[in-house]
């Protein structure tokens, strides 16, 4: 089972490669961010809390400097907000720009799926395969954390196998937006059982080359992750749920 830690680990890895790939900012900058940014996404932060800068800077033995450029850069990815003359915080998404950033991505992933199912080889094929057998280990364990970054690490797999850098770049900014309540929708009822038959059966239509089937099955699988998200917020009007 994968602990906090390891998982908190991970976030600070995948942001750490977003925000590296994404700005040309120094190697303090981009470690600030991901420290910051994976306290966001694990729940460290809440969803409107205050990031004091005096206090960030005491914490990660810098100046101010560095944890505001650092601030700048999750703002940018969509993990922060910072008004003018007021005290930055942690990005709290509505469902209205839930909704947005959700049908943003299909729409993106089913491009990909189409190159992915035009274009991968055996290789790549064995690389997305190799991803299934840890997520079916990961659903069998009920290990949500794992889950969770086994179905980020799949689908960076996936983008990569479609060479297109730019739509790539899109995802993954997308993706941060959305990692905040990824956790969410993989534990309301039956979604992560739903979300690895999803991904097998995308494997199944890429090893096929069938690439309206595999468009349709990564739209399907975001629609009804959208809408299990929609439902748990229609039902309790929050977006928190303990993991």
């Amino acid at each position: 089972m994968m602990t906090p830690g390891q998982s908190l680990l991970e976030a600070r890895r995948v942001i750490r490669g977003i925000v590296a790939s994404g700005h040309d900012r120094p190697s303090l900058v981009s470690t600030i961010a991901s420290e910051i940014g994976a306290d966001i996404i694990e729940g460290v932060v809440k969803p409107g809390q205050d990031l004091n800068t005096v206090e960030l800077s005491k914490q990660h033995h810098s100046s101010r400097t560095p944890v505001r450029e650092a601030l700048m850069l999750l703002e940018a990815e969509g993990l922060v907000d910072i008004p003018p003359r007021k005290r930055p915080h942690a990005k709290m998404l509505s469902i209205e720009e839930i909704r947005e950033i959700y049908r943003t991505r299909a729409a993106l992933l089913e491009f990909i799926a189409t190159d992915v199912a035009n274009l991968a080889d055996e290789h790549d094929i064995a690389v997305l395969k190799a991803i299934l057998d840890k997520m079916r280990a990961a659903v069998a364990q009920r290990d949500l954390r794992a889950s969770v970054w086994l179905s980020v690490e799949f689908h960076d797999a996936n983008a990569g196998i479609a060479r297109n850098s730019t739509v790539k770049r899109i995802i993954d900014s997308l993706l941060l937006r959305t990692l905040v309540i990824r956790r969410l929708s993989l534990s309301l009822p039956s979604r992560v059982e739903e979300s690895l038959d999803d991904h097998i059966r995308l494997v199944s239509a890429y090893e096929n080359r069938d690439p309206f089937l595999a468009s349709a099955i990564l739209r399907a699988n975001h629609v009804g992750s959208l809408a299990a998200v929609e439902n748990y917020f229609n039902k309790t009007g929050r977006f928190e749920r303990g993991a």
